[in-house]
């Protein structure tokens, strides 16, 4: 445990962050789930390009797998 008050807070704001990104996380894998179960249609698939780009802008997935999940999920529309 820290002894020093800014490394106090440092481990409640990221214990914070963790808990909100395990969440985030969480919520794009079941809309990939949701995506892959249902007969994609192109209004789903925009959706859930959306919500991908977003992940990646914010850090939560790397950009390079938000590309390769985007790219399966445009194979899977046609």
């Amino acid at each position: 445990m820290p002894n020093i008050k800014s490394a106090k807070k440092r481990v409640l704001v990221s214990k914070a962050a963790n808990t909100r990104n395990k969440a985030k996380k969480s919520e794009l894998k079941t809309l990939l789930k949701k995506v892959n179960a249902e007969n994609a249609d192109k209004t789903v698939v925009l959706e859930a390009t959306k919500k991908i780009d977003r992940a990646a802008t914010k850090g939560l997935i790397h950009k390079n797998k938000a590309a390769r999940i985007k790219s399966r999920l445009a194979k899977k529309a046609i």
